[in-house]
């Protein structure tokens, strides 16, 4: 260490710290300023963020909007912090559509514009243009946060309009929005489908496309980030005497789903994308049937053999399973309730 230049053990240290405190240490000197808002450091740092330790849970509601740590050791939320949004908004009807590397993309409800915004800095960033790329309509629209091979961070905008589809890409690099090619089944157009929000794992978007009655066709349609290039796979087996979600969640660069299915009773199996085929990895046992309301502000939970559903209130329920311990905290939402994220804390920021 003592033959390192000191600039390069200033880069290690810092890396390594809090995304708070490096915000706090760019006050040190210009050239500590210089440092940590260089691309290669707000890049590693976020790679080394990326721990159980640094999540965090939002949680939004009609009065006040408050974020959690997560507690490992009791599996439960420790104290809340209360804090307002840094832009307007009315009586906090903010969505939370997708999230990546600490960066959430929001839509504001009352002007249906869509916002980059990492919660960790404050710092966000409008993606509404006047020539109306970046407006959000709920449950017509999806949207998928991803970053490519050069870092730069976008957004998918799938727009259904009338039977037509549009999609547009925004760039952060560049600051702008464009149109691309994307080719899909007709049918999937109709508002009968519910398109879940981009799920990115290994270099590409997944979304869920799930008709909403009993016995509908459910789909997964994948989005290569690098070519740009779509492609359908099949859903996961399962009865078609309930209503069905699939759940997709990285964990650890694979791709899992955990479709349910059911109504007087919920049953959920857990799979792994192995190829274009879904593998199963276990099955939970069949769970009472959970209000409408409480679906829409849960998060489950997986660690140490257990998982775990959570709600504003605390634990909600347990299941047992019999698999290798892993920690992943996703988000969970039933027909658009976007009142909940899970987050890292990182200093990766909304614009350049």
């Amino acid at each position: 260490m003592a033959d390192l230049p000191i600039h390069t053990i200033v880069f290690e240290i810092l890396t390594r710290v809090p995304a708070k405190d490096v915000g706090r240490s760019k006050s040190v000197c210009k050239q500590w300023y210089a440092l940590l808002s260089t691309k290669d450091f707000v890049r590693i740092h976020c790679s080394r963020s990326l721990v159980s330790s640094n999540q965090r849970v939002l949680l939004i509601d009609d009065l006040t909007c408050s974020v959690r740590p997560i507690i490992f050791q009791s599996n439960d939320y420790g104290p809340s912090s209360i804090f307002t949004f840094p832009f307007h908004h009315q009586n906090n009807d903010v969505s939370i559509l997708s999230h990546l590397n600490g960066l959430l993309c929001v839509c504001l409800n009352h002007t249906y514009e869509l916002l980059l915004w990492n919660p960790t800095t404050t710092a966000f960033k409008r993606l509404s243009t006047p020539d109306s790329h970046g407006f959000y309509i709920n449950n017509l629209d999806a949207v998928g946060l991803y970053v490519d091979a050069d870092d730069d961070y976008k957004v998918l905008h799938i727009k259904r309009r009338s039977g037509v589809l549009g999609v547009h890409l925004y760039s952060r690099e560049v600051d702008s929005w464009r149109n691309i090619p994307f080719i899909t089944r007709q049918e999937y157009l109709s508002p009968h489908f519910n398109w879940s929000a981009g799920t990115f794992c290994g270099g590409t978007l997944y979304f869920t496309v799930c008709e909403c009655w009993l016995g509908g066709t459910n789909r997964v349609i994948c989005f290569d980030v690098n070519s740009e290039q779509v492609k359908e796979i099949s859903f996961p087996p399962v009865p078609s005497t309930g209503m069905v979600q699939g759940v997709l969640v990285n964990v650890k660069n694979e791709l899992h789903m955990f479709a349910s299915t059911g109504m007087f009773e919920i049953t959920i199996d857990l799979r792994t994308l192995q190829g274009d085929y879904w593998i199963k990895v276990l099955s939970c046992p069949p769970i009472p049937p959970i209000s409408l309301s409480l679906w829409c502000d849960i998060t489950h939970y997986v660690t140490n053999g257990n998982w775990f559903v959570m709600t504003k209130l605390g634990k909600l329920f347990t299941i047992e399973m019999d698999m290798k311990p892993f920690e992943c905290f996703y988000p969970v939402t039933w027909f658009r309730g976007f009142k909940g994220a899970v987050f890292v804390e990182t200093i990766v920021s909304p614009s350049i």
